[in-house]
């Protein structure tokens, strides 16, 4: 079953092949067919003057009529507001007569008991020093004097010359043998045989 995808790749070849076709058609058909011939220009008809169309005569139109002033109606006055009544003054305040102050007695703040007088501190007698008696430290035994030993002196080596090394002889190594690729095979293939 064949794909949406190449359908749609053979409907665009289609689609192609029809339009070159058609294209070259017309190509061919405009070399063999002559081209055409030149239309002569019409005449212009010649009309005949528009007629003068007279003027209307303007309507005159009646005055404007007159609009007779309105009288100004006149206001009352404002009317005369009553004067308020007076408010009766009132009495001034009453004097609070003062209060005299109680005079309170003072209590009487009771004395606080004498303490005792206490005994003087006793005196302490000072205590004797006791006397120690002094020890006698033991004097040390003095060291005898050691003599220093005299250290032997070390025999001198004698200095022993380096010996001479020989040089080694150089080894030459022999060229190294160049690599050869195997030469590549000749594949021959058989002719195909024409069908029949």
């Amino acid at each position: 079953m064949v794909s949406k995808n190449s359908m749609s790749r053979l409907l665009l070849l289609m689609a192609l092949i029809l339009s070159c076709s058609s294209m070259s058609g017309a190509a061919r058909y405009l070399e063999e067919y002559p081209s055409h011939p030149a239309v002569p220009e019409l005449p212009k008809p010649e009309l005949p003057p528009h007629p003068a169309v007279s003027e209307l005569p303007k309507p005159e139109l009646p005055p404007h009529p007159t609009v007779p002033e309105l009288p100004k109606p006149e206001l009352p006055l404002h009317p005369a507001l009553p004067e308020p009544p007076k408010v009766p003054e009132l009495p001034p305040h009453p004097t609070v007569p003062e209060l005299p102050k109680p005079e309170l007695p003072h209590p009487a703040v009771p004395e606080p008991p004498k303490v005792p007088e206490l005994p003087p501190h006793p005196t302490v007698p000072e205590l004797p020093k006791p006397e120690l008696p002094q020890a006698a430290v033991p004097e040390l035994p003095k060291v005898p004097e050691l003599p220093h030993p005299a250290v032997p002196e070390f025999p001198k080596v004698p200095k022993v010359p380096h010996p001479a090394v020989p040089e080694e002889p150089k080894h030459e190594l022999p060229p190294l043998p160049k690599a050869e690729l195997p030469p590549k095979p000749e594949f021959h293939f058989p002719e195909p045989e024409g069908k029949p």
